[in-house]
């Protein structure tokens, strides 16, 4: 990545000032203002996140904040209510507290000297998520945003749920959630009520898995902040940003087609980052694609970021299966709107094991029933519902998942083929249990058999009619289901192969059903549908997207070098086999602060055989931060298991403050037992 450092306006750094809320309550803000902006008011950028900008974010921050300022813009980056340097508790994702702060925020910030009145937003993941739902509010000196790895539909398209059945990212979100809720404020910041602080919120911020387990279905809870419930309360113009290694791109396809104001969308390679820092790459110039797009909507300026496609994205070409990717090969290609009128669906039947088209004459597919019920081992290597740039996270060679599947597949390509959007599989199937899965998998087969997966969809056949509603299944009764498979943009080369992949269970990306269902599927009726695209002459004149170039990074000191491991463990002597996932950051010192921070996760996700009752998941995290005068350290483990009746969850909480005159560092220990009723997932 190129580092610039010479901008057209000079930036000066205020490390903290505290913005009041309507309550009383004070949110901290680290800002970048440009000098000029004293004498003559610029539009300013919000990045409004609980991940703790005095340490948890600083790198990224050194690397955005500085360069969008050195263009023009007032960057205020705040630590959310409950987090970082702010005060009060952090309970939930989300809430209407966390969107009222930020309305109380942007009118802070519109009001200042500084600022000429006009407010943007950005963020990723969760700054991307209420970037979109505080558009949703408008808020008068909001806009503009930019949404990168959201959704607009919490309980459809997020890390919780997918297509009913439970995620096993959950897990790991919550495990992510404990950790940051339960780390103190910095004494540097917040002074001596640093301590009264952090024990407020060890006290008070609660087991967030436990709430995502009691609501299974898409009820309020989940709709209370989807901006999908009503596209039309976003007036604002929407530049959403995603990857296909990422889990949020369904949503960037909706919101394309389903808002009313000028929108855009960037959609190339990579995993859950920004851009600029993406991997797989190519990473790009992403930051100054957003400073074209602030330039355009927040000081008028015809930059053309409007005379260009609404959908520009990365066409991936074939790659062999790895667990990683340095870059992914492949081109970029626009669309004017969605739905494209570029695309057509190609639908292909079922017929003995292959996939035929369905319009070829003669070629109607062979009646058959299938019986089919995986082993838990399928979905061993299918990597993280989302890549988090933790690789090796990616999924791996799926012959070695399709042992335990139903495989239909073409013959081999006689012309190439590209596939844009959301495919389906419409199977006819029935089982043999009220609670019971299917999950499609789409894979690219090279001539040398090796099998990349493409694409996936999961569905608790439960909710085959209703999220909101589910039913029960009829045991025997046959079934006519949609399984959508997430979005893609893929080249498929002459002489490769399509295959589609059926299974029961795709542990540990999926939880498992209740019990080891069996599915009979009548392939005479079933099909599978994908969204092909007529390659356009246009895409090879798309304006070039520059590299990737941030502000200069930030300075610290490795004190321990990190580790990190992604292993597969089975122990045939127990039959039990594991996923072992090992993300140790090490130690290093923040140079301008003179903090040290130590990070480590680690994660187990097991099962023995193929009992649905033994599956289990484990999370442990290491969170310390230290100074001259100050040390804290807390150790939370959190373990999910479940019955055919209920989800069990066990979660422990240690915080130490190492300096303690006390005999004993720990200064705060919690335990939770958890027992919560599964309701048909």
């Amino acid at each position: 990545m190129r580092t610039i450092s010479d901008f057209p306006y000079e930036v000066r750094v205020v490390e903290n000032v505290f913005i009041p809320l309507r309550d009383g309550q004070r949110v901290a803000a680290r800002m970048w203002i440009p000098q000029s902006a004293e004498t003559r008011p610029l539009p300013a950028i919000l990045e409004y996140i609980p991940y703790r900008k005095r340490d948890g974010t600083r790198g990224r921050d050194a690397l955005n904040h500085p360069y969008m300022a050195g263009h023009g813009y007032v960057c205020v980056r705040v630590d959310m209510r409950g987090s970082g340097d702010s005060d009060g508790v952090l309970r939930d994702e989300y809430l209407e507290q966390e969107h009222e702060d930020a309305e109380d925020v942007i009118a802070w910030i519109a009001e200042q000297s500084w600022c000429e009145g006009s407010v943007g937003m950005m963020g990723i993941s969760w700054g991307g998520f209420n970037s979109l739902q505080v558009a949703a509010r408008r808020p008068p000196a909001l806009k503009a945003i930019v949404s990168a790895s959201a959704t607009d539909d919490l309980y459809v398209d997020n890390m919780h749920y997918m297509g009913g059945a439970l995620l096993v990212d959950n897990l790991s979100e919550a495990t992510v959630m404990f950790a940051f809720n339960s780390l103190p404020p910095d004494p540097e910041i917040v002074g001596e009520r640093w301590r009264e602080m952090w024990h407020e919120r060890l006290e008070n911020s609660g087991l967030w898995i436990e709430k995502w387990l009691e609501h299974q279905h898409r009820d309020d809870y989940w709709e209370r902040a989807s901006v999908n419930e009503d596209y039309s309360d976003v007036a604002c113009p929407v530049m959403a940003v995603g990857g296909w290694a990422d889990g949020y791109t369904n949503a960037i396809f909706r919101l394309m087609e389903h808002l009313d104001v000028p929108r855009r969308a960037l959609i190339g390679p990579w995993g859950h980052k920004y851009p600029h820092l993406g991997v797989p790459g190519p990473s790009i110039g992403f930051l100054h694609e957003v400073v074209r797009w602030w330039d355009h909507w927040l000081k008028g300026t015809d930059t053309g970021v409007m005379d260009e496609p609404m959908l520009r994205v990365w066409m991936q070409d074939s790659a062999a299966p790895r667990s990683s990717y340095a870059e992914r090969p492949g081109h970029w290609v626009g669309e004017p709107s969605w739905p494209s009128p570029h695309t057509e669906t190609g639908e292909y039947a079922l017929s003995g094991h292959h996939l035929v088209p369905a319009d070829d004459d003669g070629q109607d597919a062979e009646p058959a029933e299938v019986t089919l019920q995986s082993p838990l081992s399928v979905g061993m290597f299918a990597g993280k519902w989302a890549s988090y740039a933790a690789t090796p996270d990616l999924p791996f060679d799926q012959r070695e998942e399709d042992g335990g599947a139903l495989v239909y597949e073409t013959k081999p390509l006689d012309h190439d083929l590209e596939m844009l959007g959301m495919g389906e599989c419409e199977l006819d199937v029935s089982a043999d249990a009220p609670v019971a899965q299917v999950i499609a998998r789409l894979s690219d087969v090279l001539p040398n058999g090796e099998t990349t997966r493409v694409t996936y969809g999961v569905l608790n056949l439960t909710h085959r009619d209703s999220s909101a509603e589910p039913t029960p299944l009829e045991p025997g009764r046959r079934y006519r289901v949609r399984v959508p498979l997430n979005a893609v943009a893929q080249h498929f080369p002459k002489r490769h192969r399509i295959r589609l992949s059926l299974s029961t269970s795709y542990w540990p990306l999926v939880w498992p059903s209740p019990t080891a269902a069996a599915l009979t599927l009548s392939t005479e009726v079933s099909r599978l549908r994908l969204p092909l695209r007529r390659p356009r002459e246009e895409d090879a004149h798309l304006r070039a997207l520059g590299p990737a170039e941030a502000a200069p990074p930030l300075a610290v000191e490795t004190l321990r070098t990190g580790d990190h491991q992604w292993r597969v463990i089975r122990d045939l002597a127990t039959d039990v086999s594991t996923l072992e996932i090992v993300n140790d950051e090490g130690s290093f010192r923040i140079v301008e602060t003179g903090t040290i921070v130590r990070r480590e996760t680690s994660e187990w996700f097991s099962f023995r055989w193929n009992d649905v009752s033994s599956v289990r998941g484990e999370t442990r995290t290491v969170r310390r931060f230290e100074r001259e005068g100050w040390r804290t350290e807390v150790i939370t483990r959190t373990v999910l298991t479940s019955t055919e009746h209920d989800f069990c969850i066990a979660a422990e909480l240690d915080a130490y403050e190492l300096n303690a005159e006390r005999g004993n560092p720990r200064v705060y220990s919690q335990n939770w037992r958890r027992m919560i009723p599964r309701d048909l997932v």
